[in-house]
């Protein structure tokens, strides 16, 4: 569906029932020119996406490999040598909204409007242009341009401010118990009570630290914060470095969800009686976009686990369907069964999985990865490190019993990894050794020279 349609009907709807006044409306696709948004001002928008045009702006040829890897213009590669051919830079996009904004107000100029507010909703300002094409012939645009009587009485675009309801939300309390460690980086540990809709937990907390220290956080283990209940979405997003949230409990979607250098473990509640390695414990999409720090989970997760990791360390009791999907970074352990899809799209980072009934081949999308046993040292020092850590914070038997018996349970475990990104580290590594043996050769030849 065009988004004039949608657009078009939306607004009037809302103007209708005197709503339009407490809502911004944004519409994207294919938006280029100044024209076109001031004709998606006259349908009723106030806001615009850009998306295509920008990448287009920032050097995209439109080649549609985004997924592969192996863009040439090295927007969407983690191929160092394809990212070296980037040659976008910021200008470029001011450059284009400049010329963007400048358009708009000549086209507002010759319409005989001053401001874009005055601009929302003004259908009457839009003309059918004359299409004898057949296809065209039966197209009846009138009710895409049809203004509401009230319009006339009711805000046609957002006049009122959101109420967020953030005074009293749950980071208050966190920021007020941390202020010895946010502002004297002094160690401070608590532990606070949490329902399902407590959205965001450690959002603001990690925003106050970040204002002060940047991406260096506070020192690691300053403040650790205990929660027990239900944890709503989002819990621990965008957490900072130096803070340690555990969760007496079970989470919903997103946990993690830009995680920025702290530590997440989640635990069920003292006196369960059920296996965590069989229960699901957290919800979908987890770690969505994290790009440092760790998490634990003793259970299972829902959907899409590690979905965009990029840096995040991640062991988990079993996974849902689509586990690191399109990751491009970090190391994760699964010490369970895992979903279908397992690791489509995934172009980055490393994941091991204990493959209990020796059919992860099966659920594994190898369209962009390889698949192999723990045959290092490297491989097989990391899975243990990652495990013994998840026992250290969560006290998991099922992680006990795989590490108590690693001669028996270390042949059943698969290593995940990107075909591509295999291929960038062994070059590295290439280029690393090529660095020393040349610093060698120079040390010899100054030797002789001496």
């Amino acid at each position: 569906m065009p988004w004039e349609v949608g657009l078009a009907e939306t607004h009037q709807t809302l103007v209708l029932n005197d709503l339009r006044g407490r809502v911004r409306l944004q519409t994207d696709g294919q938006m280029r020119t100044g024209r076109d948004i001031v004709i998606g001002g006259l349908l009723g928008a106030e806001e615009f996406g850009f998306g295509t045009t920008t990448l287009i702006v920032m050097g995209c040829i439109m080649m549609r490999k985004c997924h592969l890897n192996t863009c040439p213009v090295g927007i969407a590669t983690q191929d160092p040598r394809l990212r070296k051919r980037f040659a976008g830079k910021p200008e470029h996009l001011i450059n284009y909204f400049r010329f963007l904004a400048e358009e708009v107000r000549e086209v507002m100029a010759s319409l005989g409007i001053r401001k874009f507010n005055d601009l929302i909703g003004r259908t009457d300002l839009l003309e059918v242009a004359p299409n004898s094409h057949w296809k065209a012939k039966s197209a009846n645009p009138s009710l895409l341009l049809h203004r509401p009587a009230e319009a006339d009485k009711y805000a046609t675009y957002c006049v009122q401010d959101q109420i967020h309801k953030i005074d009293a939300i749950l980071d208050r309390t966190l920021i007020e118990k941390s202020k010895n460690a946010i502002e004297k980086k002094e160690k401070v540990s608590f532990s606070v009570p949490v329902k399902n809709t407590d959205r965001t937990a450690g959002a603001m907390l990690s925003y106050e630290i970040s204002k002060r220290y940047g991406d260096d956080g506070l020192p690691e283990g300053t403040l650790s914060v205990d929660f027990n209940g239900s944890a709503g979405q989002s819990f621990g997003a965008f957490l900072a470095k130096g803070v340690t949230f555990r969760l007496n409990g079970d989470a919903n979607d997103y946990l993690g969800k830009g995680l920025s250098g702290g530590k997440i473990v989640v635990v069920p509640p003292k006196g369960s009686t059920f296996k965590p390695e069989e229960n699901i414990i957290i919800g979908n999409t987890v770690l969505y976009g994290a790009t440092a720090g760790e998490v634990y989970v003793r259970g299972v997760a829902g959907e899409r686990f590690c979905v965009r990791n990029s840096g995040a360390l991640a062991v988990i009791e079993g996974t849902g369907d689509h586990c690191a999907e399109y990751m491009t970074g970090g190391y994760l352990v699964v010490l369970g069964k895992v979903g279908r899809n397992f690791g489509a799209g995934m172009s980055g980072g490393i994941a091991y999985v204990y493959d209990v009934d020796g059919n992860f081949d099966y659920f594994c999308n190898k369209g962009m990865v390889e698949l192999s046993k723990l045959d290092n040292d490297e491989d097989v020092s990391r899975v243990k490190s990652m495990i013994q850590k998840h026992i250290d914070n969560t006290d998991s038997e099922h992680a006990k019993n795989i590490l108590s018996n690693w001669s028996s349970t270390q042949p059943k475990f698969i290593k995940v990894m990107p075909v591509e990104y295999k291929r960038a580290l062994e070059e590295m590594k290439l280029k690393e050794l090529d660095k020393k043996l040349e610093g060698i050769i120079e040390e010899e030849e100054i030797g002789g020279k001496a």
